[in-house]
């Protein structure tokens, strides 16, 4: 360990692992370099002209002319910020031979092969799926949408998978798995070209299963199209990602696009949670529905659960009979994420020992109520809540699991996203905190104190006790230094920091330990 920072050789090991991965080219990449015709990455691509296709060797394709090489397909994509049709030029002078748009050629476009499709993003999704020779049909895909609980609930399931023995993929939030491979995660969802080529590398490696969260933006962005899913999970809905779908109802139908099918069939199994009353809605999409939840009726259910820092331990009731769940994670938000573990099981017609094993083989998911214990006399949790409802079921859990005490939250909101969710994550804090500490979190391009203002409304809307301090681990020793001996610390961390804020809590509570031993 580096003594220093506090970094296990683990968190070292995977830092030098991502920074290698990302500046190599995938397995599945270099094998398929020699190429496809253009005739075959077109086959199920609508196509606004019926001009004959030429009969041209591609090398690549991609939607990023910055990744252009010789040979390659380039398709252009309507962005939200900018069109990829104004690259073109760019991508045909670092070597692509053809384009693909939605828009028509230019009037001035050089001797250069330019398709015209009818809807760009599903043409990169299908000629992507057809240069690696559609690899998602040698695999059976879960996906997992809703807005909270997707990276535990795919943690499980793809653990419940591995302990039947087979080579999985598992793509989320935190980073993105191959047989053998880690991969930094820019995106929840991998985009569709990255995807099928993620799909190839399973494939390849003898793999049969790919688990992933499949978030609005991916769903709405089609990301997902050409893909049929096995199994498809909802886990609830709250409001997130209002900047981006502009309203909630368009969110929701985000979501209801995996139940619906992603243009290859709607899912053999949905897993809904009909305890969430937009669950209700999607119950009976798909080709077997089976509902999950704590309230009566539903086809999984969990019985008799207590609530305790070593783990869960309760019966699940399923139409597969009962199975027997003792698993480390912790909760009630994690006796919902079990029981739609177990359903993806039932519906990849995995057998109960095996769910049970799986089940109980997942130790931790990383920032996911991850406990950070340096040998302090109170009770440190790192979690990626990052909207009122995942505030409210961390701090509940923490009520639920500390009956005396003093609960410290101490968080802040990503900048240049959805602002009116600040006020309302700052009123949720201040009812249930008994201290809330506000601090900066990725503001981006935001001043950090503005977006930290926003959430002073709510905060001040609850009448709840609040503490500013912009600078993170300044605020970290400030949680340290109010705490009592008897106090829960929760800090609300969000994505690719999870690890850094570990290490900078880490080495605080090793100073502070330090210190109380003087």
């Amino acid at each position: 360990m580096s003594k220093g920072l506090g970094i296990t050789a683990e968190e070292e090991r995977i830092a030098g692992r991502r920074r290698e991965d990302a500046e190599r080219q995938t397995v599945a990449e270099q094998r398929h370099s020699r190429g496809a015709s253009l005739k075959s990455l077109l086959e199920g691509v609508q196509l606004r002209s019926k001009a004959a296709i030429a009969e041209i060797a591609i090398s690549q394709v991609t939607h990023d002319s910055r990744k252009v090489q010789p040979g390659a397909l380039f398709v252009a994509i309507p962005g939200v910020a900018t069109d990829g049709t104004l690259f073109a030029r760019d991508a045909v002078s670092h070597g692509a031979i053809v384009v693909v748009s939605e828009a028509s050629a230019p009037a001035d476009w050089p001797d250069v092969a330019w398709v015209q499709v009818t809807e760009a993003r599903k043409a990169l999704a299908i000629t992507a799926a057809n240069f690696f020779g559609r690899p998602a049909t040698a695999l059976k895909l879960t996906g997992v949408t809703g807005t909270n609980g997707k990276t535990t609930t795919t943690s499980l399931i793809d653990s419940i998978l591995r302990a039947s023995g087979a080579k999985t993929g598992l793509f989320g939030t935190i980073s993105y798995h191959t047989p053998g491979r880690e991969y930094p995660a820019p995106n929840t969802t991998p985009e569709s070209v990255d995807l099928q080529n993620f799909f190839a590398e399973i494939r390849d490696a003898g793999g049969s299963y790919a688990t992933m969260e499949a978030s609005s933006h991916a769903l709405a962005m089609d990301r997902l199209w050409g893909c049929h899913f096995a199994t498809a999970v909802f886990t609830n809905l709250t409001r997130d990602h209002i900047d981006f779908h502009k309203n909630f109802e368009n969110y929701f139908a985000a979501k209801r696009r995996l139940f619906e099918g992603t243009g290859a069939g709607e899912p053999d199994f949905s897993i809904i949670n009909t305890d969430d009353e937009w669950g209700k809605k999607l119950a009976g999409l798909g080709k077997t529905t089976l509902t999950y939840g704590l309230q009566n009726g539903t086809d999984l259910k969990a019985k008799k659960f207590q609530l305790s820092f070593s783990g869960l331990n309760f019966t699940a009731q399923t139409p597969k009979g009962p199975i027997q769940v003792e698993s480390a994670l912790v909760g009630r938000i994690n006796v919902y994420n079990i029981l739609a573990a177990i359903g993806a099981g039932i519906g990849l017609g995995i057998s109960n020992d095996i769910i049970e094993t799986g089940i109980r083989n997942l130790r931790a998911v990383a920032g996911r109520f991850q406990r950070i214990d340096q040998g302090q006399p109170f009770l440190v949790v790192v979690d990626y809540a990052h909207t009122d409802d995942a505030l409210q079921n961390l701090i509940r859990t923490a009520r639920e699991l500390i009956t005396k005490g003093r609960i410290i939250t101490l968080f802040g909101c990503g900048g240049s996203r959805d602002r009116t969710k600040r006020p309302i994550m700052g009123d949720t804090s201040g009812k249930l905190s008994d201290l809330t500490i506000l601090t900066s979190d990725n503001p981006r391009q935001e001043d950090p104190l503005k977006i930290i203002s926003d959430i002073v409304v709510g905060m001040q809307k609850s009448g709840g006790k609040y503490l500013i301090e912009p600078d993170r681990a300044k605020a970290i020793s400030l949680a340290i230094g109010k705490r009592g001996r008897a106090t829960s610390c929760c800090w609300p961390v969000k994505g690719m920091r999870t690890t850094r804020f570990l290490r900078i809590a880490r080495s605080i509570l090793t100073i502070a330990k330090w210190r109380e031993k003087r």
